[in-house]
């Protein structure tokens, strides 16, 4: 990991502003509005508010859901980007290799670190954005140096070759202990998937099988049998479908087409993606499930995400309106520092907080008391990052 002092001159304003508003929807965990909405009970309000601010348990997507889609799909669209400024900067093939396949091993050990502050040893785990962002990298460093066509082959070949092998595998026997990885009784009845989409259930498909073998060969507490949550190794793969589709979203707005055209292309494949998922889940054929990042998830999920990522190109690089995103602009030029935040900082910042204002302050917040001290929080986060940015100071790996 280092630091630049200086941010890169072809960046798109757009992408980095699109970039801090997700990191700033990761941070807003700090907001705790869940413990708002349990404080007033049936407002609709702060309901939907904390809805939005959770994971769905398989089948759906919220707002939270699209945070680490949307990171993934920007690591891939600003590479295009990154590897002609270096190869203007007359890097030698060899070094850029190397770069990638270290920038692939830092996510991966920094996604593991951060997953194992205040563990008893350390939390070997394959599933947090870093590590899956990570596993992923070299080969979308590769495919990067590739034509379009390569690039959209190798798309496809990712999405219907993961479908295929979840597609092609057995549906767990009449007797499948369900109890024993961590399937109970109410949830299956909740969510459990029926008919061909039976394939994707929770801790019964391969991705499964595959990390009760991959997860054993980590020192752990206890022999690991099932995710809590259900979420897998293997969901790089199609992660890195989702950073293919903005490895090819970032070549088509490097493009020399205009920029309108350039809108209408994301607006249209927004819509491809979207009319994709639809239908894939419409007839059965796999559900939209982003815990084990189905092949439609990529599609779902691709579609917000192309869909946000046009929005912000509009108004900003199309319509030059641009002052209104400089709160995000500090955070999305600085994300890797804003991630590390999130896991480092808070704790400290929150304790910080009560100890030289006082919990008095807060308490008389009444119900909004988690509120008021995430939105203390978030903004001396902020504050630092805008610190750093003032200073020229940007992480990057």
């Amino acid at each position: 990991m280092s630091t630049a002092t200086t941010l890169p001159t072809n960046r798109l304003t757009s992408v980095d502003a699109y970039r801090g508003m997700v990191m700033l929807l990761m941070l807003g965990e700090v907001l705790r509005l869940h413990a708002v909405t349990e404080a007033l009970p049936g407002s609709p309000v702060w309901g939907f508010l904390a809805w939005h601010q959770t994971h769905v348990e398989w089948i759906g997507c919220t707002l939270h859901d699209l945070i680490q889609p949307s990171f993934s799909l920007l690591v891939g669209l600003v590479l295009p980007f990154s590897l002609a400024s270096r190869m203007e900067r007359g890097e030698s093939p060899r070094r850029m290799i190397l770069h990638a396949l270290g920038r692939s091993l830092i996510l991966i050990f920094l996604g593991i670190f951060l997953r194992s502050l205040g563990k008893p040893q350390t939390n070997f785990t394959f599933d947090d954005t870093l590590t899956q962002i990570g596993m992923g990298y070299f080969f979308l460093f590769l495919l990067g140096r590739m034509n379009w066509k390569i690039q959209g082959g190798a798309f496809l070949l990712i999405v219907v070759g993961y479908w295929g092998l979840f597609a092609a595998s057995k549906l767990p026997a009449q007797d499948f202990d369900w109890a024993a990885v961590g399937v109970n009784p109410e949830w299956r009845a909740a969510h459990e998937l029926s008919g061909f989409s039976a394939h994707w259930n929770k801790n019964s498909q391969p991705a499964w099988a595959f990390d009760v073998w991959w997860m054993n060969l980590f020192p752990r507490e206890k022999p690991f049998t099932h995710s809590p949550g259900g979420y897998c190794t293997l969901s790089f793969i199609p992660t890195l479908g989702t950073m293919l589709l903005g490895l090819l979203a970032g070549g088509w707005l490097r493009s020399s087409r205009t920029p309108l055209r350039k809108l209408v292309g994301l607006l249209l494949a927004s819509g491809l993606c979207f009319g994709i998922a639809w239908t894939a889940a419409r007839f059965d054929l796999c559900p939209i499930v982003k815990r084990i990042w189905t092949p439609s998830w990529v599609f779902f999920s691709g579609g917000w995400c192309l869909a946000i990522l046009s929005v912000y190109y509009a108004v900003i690089e199309i319509g030059g309106w641009k002052r209104w995103a400089f709160p995000l602009l500090v955070v999305g030029s600085n994300s890797i520092a804003a991630y590390c935040s999130e896991w480092i900082l808070v704790s400290p910042i929150r304790a910080g907080l009560h100890r030289h204002l006082g919990t008095g302050l807060f308490e008389s917040a009444g119900a909004y008391q988690p509120l008021a001290e995430g939105v203390a929080t978030l903004l001396v986060i902020w504050l630092i990052l805008f610190w750093l940015y003032r200073q020229r100071i940007f992480l990057r790996i």
